[in-house]
């Protein structure tokens, strides 16, 4: 019998024991408990579908290869996804045309609009009434300023794309024979325009690594020189530049348009990649002949196909109703990965909103050469 009442009172005392414990768990696993509610795939991995979305794809101008290449990729990208790009702009860089086509945009009914902005603050006030309007605004290539788009996505951060430019004027230079870290090299920078957000960040901080890195350079123009990404003002600025100074070394295009008018303007003046180092950015296809003729060593540039990409597919995923904050990472089709980054990654000071803004960055660059640019068709 007294075995029994033993045996019944450790049972006894195990199930208090055992209630203690569960009335304490909820208490102890609280913030676990909503970590895991909150995490739980139903509500995490569920993604809103971007197909029937449009997307207004709008370049800087019309016409010229880099944005039209970057349409191609968009156009494809968007058939095989499932919604629509409307590519429309203007064959002019300027402002007034890039308020009008976002307009236009507003009132097509889009559902977005992913933008290359020629000017941030010129179109602040058009991409603000298209967001009161409902629209969801990304931007890619140029950057508005932030507080009028959700997500950017650039092709690298200044200092990133600064040291290729600085790069690659180093091994144009080197091509020639010249020691770019002792001897005097006279340079300049030729690109469309001061208020154009990406090409001005990308001069600001080359000129500051090339200050740090070799103060035996010495820049003829500080203001730099503009051709508003018009084909034929490059030519006429290029030439303009080589008369100027006829013993300038180095002449660093930034700009799509830049690039192939100065390359141009050499030709036009007899000189070659022997002569005169002109590097820069802009896609392989509008640079091949010039290589070929050997009056540029090398440039570079990124996969603008997939940049124009993935700008509209952000795009349409924000316009999807999908939501994401700085570290999340946006898995996309055929491209992979990629992290929501801060604003200041590209801005320094830029502030970041706590949902719906910040960065995404392009996955690679690349630099041609005579060696390597027939695999290249863009």
């Amino acid at each position: 019998m007294k075995k029994r009442i033993l045996a019944l009172l450790m049972v006894f005392a195990l199930v208090l024991t055992a209630c203690g414990q569960g009335g304490e768990k909820p208490a102890e696993s609280k913030e676990s408990s909503s970590a895991a509610e909150s995490s739980a795939p139903a509500e995490s991995t569920t993604v809103a579908s971007v197909e029937g979305k449009t997307v207004a794809f709008i370049p800087k101008l019309t016409g010229n290869a880099f944005f039209e290449s970057a349409n191609d990729g968009a156009q494809k990208f968007a058939k095989e996804a499932g919604f629509k790009v409307d590519y429309i702009g203007d064959s002019t860089a300027s402002v007034s045309a890039q308020v009008a086509v976002i307009n236009q945009a507003v009132a097509s009914g889009a559902d977005a609009i992913c933008i290359s902005t020629v000017d941030a603050a010129g179109v602040s006030d058009a991409l603000k009434e298209a967001k009161k309007a409902g629209l969801t605004v990304c931007t890619w290539d140029s950057d508005s300023q932030v507080d009028d788009r959700e997500l950017m996505v650039s092709q690298g951060t200044p200092e990133v794309l600064a040291q290729m430019l600085v790069d690659m004027s180093v091994a144009g230079l080197k091509d020639r024979g010249i020691d770019p870290e002792k001897d005097p090299v006279k340079y300049a920078w030729h690109y469309s325009q001061a208020t154009v957000t990406d090409q001005n960040s990308w001069q600001v901080a080359g000129e500051k690594l090339i200050k740090e890195k070799y103060p035996n350079w010495t820049n003829v123009q500080p203001d730099n020189y503009y051709s508003e990404q018009d084909a034929e003002k490059a030519i006429t600025v290029g030439e303009a530049i080589l008369d100027a100074h006829k013993d300038i070394d180095l002449i660093i295009c930034n700009d799509s348009t830049a690039l192939p008018g100065q390359l141009q303007a050499a030709e036009n003046k007899g000189l070659s990649k022997k002569d005169v180092t002109i590097t820069g950015f802009s896609s392989p296809n509008s640079i091949k002949q010039y290589c070929q003729n050997d009056t540029i060593y090398n440039w570079g540039l990124w996969d603008c196909g997939t940049q124009g990409a993935m700008g509209c597919y952000v795009a349409a995923y924000l316009a999807a109703g999908n939501k994401v904050k700085v570290g999340d990472k946006i898995n996309i089709p055929g491209i992979g990965e990629v992290e929501v980054l801060p604003n200041n990654s590209i801005a320094e000071g830029a502030a970041t909103a706590d949902e719906n803004n910040g960065v995404v960055i392009l996955p690679e660059r690349l630099v041609f050469t005579k060696d390597n640019m027939n695999d290249y068709n863009y």
